[in-house]
């Protein structure tokens, strides 16, 4: 037993403090939770193996002039978005402020129903402002040629041009000689890669996927830009 001297010489002595882990990774959290002075490191994965890219955030290119080109991520991106738009058709009020002070010409050349009825649809829906271009009541009559009808459309300097042409290659021509975005909806016997991109919607929203699918196209086959579309499409998602 100590008598009081022993105690007040035991209490006296320096208390050692636990050594500090060595410097490095941080560790796991514990089962009770993680402390908010510890942030995991990312699990680097086999050595040698690369970590997976990050995915896709933005489009690489100004204009949508045809499926081709486009790669299996990108065509990804315009899905995904697309079915992110398309709960707004469900809502009591189907507007969205997504593109609030753009302007967007539908310079439509051909006749059209479902299609050019689709973007002004989509357009108001997303708040752009739109002027809508018929040659019938344009100096196209006269003889007004391409470029200058689109040198006259940008002086009103619109965001956006929406072209569908009989000419396989107009809109491809208005993107080197205009400084707004161009969008395809339909040249010639070329592409038409806004159709080409909803069948996609269609069959992944009904299949789950592209990869790995057997499609079958009937119709007008040799003159069908939309089959060209497909094609290109399909074959870029491993259909």
């Amino acid at each position: 037993m100590l008598d009081g001297g022993d105690r007040r010489q035991e209490s006296a002595a320096p208390r050692r403090r636990p050594a500090r882990p060595p410097a490095g990774p941080a560790r796991a959290p514990s089962p009770a939770g993680r402390p908010p002075d510890i942030v995991a490191l990312p699990d680097a994965g086999p050595e040698g193996q690369k970590a997976a890219p990050a995915p896709l955030s933005a489009l690489t290119h100004r204009h949508l002039l045809g499926i081709q080109g486009l790669t299996a991520e990108e065509i990804t991106l315009i899905l995904d978005t697309a079915r992110a738009f398309a709960e707004v058709s469900k809502r009591a009020i189907k507007k969205v402020p997504t593109l609030r002070g753009k302007t967007v010409v539908n310079f439509f050349m051909e006749p059209s129903t479902r299609t050019r009825s689709s973007f002004e649809i989509a357009e108001k829906r997303l708040s752009a402002d739109t002027l809508n271009f018929s040659p019938s009541a344009s100096s196209v009559v006269k003889g007004e040629s391409l470029l200058d009808t689109a040198r006259n459309l940008e002086a009103m300097a619109p965001d956006m041009i929406v072209i569908r042409h009989k000419a396989s290659g107009a809109p491809h021509f208005l993107a080197r000689h205009c400084r707004s975005n161009i969008i395809n909806a339909g040249d010639g016997s070329h592409e038409h890669p806004t159709q080409g991109l909803l069948d996609a919607f269609t069959i992944r929203e009904r299949k789950g996927r592209l990869a790995g699918l057997r499609v079958a196209i009937i119709g007008d086959l040799t003159h069908s830009r939309v089959l060209r579309s497909n094609l290109f499409l399909l074959k870029t998602m491993g259909g």
